[in-house]
């Protein structure tokens, strides 16, 4: 099994690790910060440092308890190997703002429209894109939501993590706000909270930055028809 650091860590950048097994150009390790493309967060790239080679990791899955990292080349490392894995921070970091942005947006719609609802959502490099559901939506409404977003952001909110039993966290009205979800949540021991100070609560399994100032404002960049009260909206971050 890997320990996940990504989860507990989130600003830290590299780690020491054990090899557990390598098979193709998949390596195993007994820990890891490198996090897997899951909930709509890409995986992390970076490298994997052992003796005097440097393995590009080019992909990161999770498959069951282990953490895949899958390596462009990974000839000569073995089990029990010791290494020193560096994420590429850059990456990692702007994914980082794009999911509190997400969830800041989410936040706005759960909030004050009972009428509304985030279905999706796919964070990229340079961009994020949400979906809508709504009885009726149109362009300025989505242009008050983001205006109430930013809004949010200003106001410097503390983002932190915590960890409840499935008990607790099926006690908690909203935690999660789409069915598969809520299906999720029955399924686990444990349940990871992202909470933005005083505003917003969710069930979560991806990274995020400590504060809301550190996402920067949000820009609207394309708005599209998805179906009666279905838009697709996709931003930039500034």
């Amino acid at each position: 099994m890997t320990v996940q650091l990504y989860f507990t860590e989130m600003y830290k950048k590299e780690f020491d690790a054990t090899v557990i097994d390598v098979y193709d150009n998949n390596i195993i390790l007994d820990q890891t910060l490198f996090y897997p493309t899951s909930g709509g967060q890409p995986n992390d790239t970076g490298v994997i440092k052992f003796n005097d080679k440097n393995i590009r990791i080019i992909d990161v899955k999770k498959d069951n308890d282990n953490i895949l990292h899958i390596a462009d080349d990974a000839s000569g490392i073995k089990s029990g190997d010791k290494i020193h894995g560096i994420i590429d921070w850059d990456k990692r970091y702007i994914h980082m703002r794009y999911h509190t942005a997400v969830h800041i947006i989410d936040g706005v719609v759960n909030n004050e429209y009972e009428n509304g609802l985030l279905t999706g959502g796919q964070i990229y490099d340079d961009h994020a894109r949400v979906d809508f559901s709504f009885d009726v939506i149109d362009k300025d409404l989505i242009n008050v939501i983001i205006k109430k977003s930013n809004d949010i952001i200003n106001k410097e909110l503390n983002v932190f993590q915590r960890e409840v039993t499935r008990d607790e966290a099926l006690k908690i009205p909203g935690l999660s706000r789409t069915e598969p979800g809520r299906e999720l949540i029955k399924r686990l021991d444990n349940v990871r909270i992202i909470e933005i100070e005083n505003f917003d609560y969710q069930a979560d399994g991806g990274t995020h930055v400590k504060n809301t100032k550190e996402v920067g404002n949000i820009e609207i960049l394309k708005i599209e028809n998805k179906g009666k009260g279905h838009k697709r909206l996709s931003f930039k971050l500034n």
